[in-house]
């Protein structure tokens, strides 16, 4: 059983029974010496995928709950049905749109790096690599001498994704995006 203190984010702790997927942590230091640390962590519900904030003080126990990490491709969407490829066995697990809705602007086929949560044979949720690489659909065309400290626009990626892009960017080619907080990292 971890710590307040040790908890990272992508952990899966059981809260009151039910499994919670970390989203973020945030330490607080004490503003007075005999104050002890803060730890304000976001959780996910992984049934109801409604979000839970709550604080620990950095010795609270946490529980983790007995989940597995399963290493998985995207393969293919159907309608509203994600379908993802264990990548050791093979098997398959797919997914509503409404249960991964912040994570389908990342997914192109193939992608690798996303893990699945599985419990008791049933898949929770999924875990996005940190960054993806997409490629720019729509935009305004480059500016000849933008740099890349410059001024940035508006452009549409191949997942139907809008995040702000440098001015010398155009449609077409390819540019790493940060899947926390859905913003530019580089052109590849």
């Amino acid at each position: 059983m971890p710590r307040a203190n040790e908890i990272k984010s992508g952990m899966v702790i059981d809260i009151n029974g039910i499994p919670h997927l970390v989203k973020n942590v945030d330490a607080k230091s004490p503003s007075s010496r005999g104050g002890s640390t803060m730890y304000k962590i976001r959780f996910t519900n992984l049934k109801t995928k409604q979000k839970l904030d709550d604080s620990f003080k950095g010795e609270e126990m946490l529980a983790e709950a007995d989940c597995n990490r399963v290493q998985v491709q995207f393969s293919y969407v159907d309608g509203d049905a994600f379908t993802f490829m264990n990548m050791e066995d093979y098997s398959q697990y797919t997914l509503n749109r409404d249960e991964i809705e912040e994570s389908v602007n990342y997914l192109t086929e193939g992608l690798d790096g996303i893990f699945a949560l599985i419990m008791d044979e049933t898949i929770l949720g999924i875990e996005l690599p940190h960054s993806v690489t997409l490629t720019v659909t729509e935009t305004a065309p480059g500016i000849k001498g933008a740099t890349a400290a410059g001024r940035t626009k508006p452009a549409t990626l191949s997942t139907g994704l809008e995040i702000q892009v440098p001015e010398y960017l155009e449609a077409g080619q390819e540019v790493k995006v940060n899947t926390t907080n859905a913003k530019f990292m580089s052109r590849v």
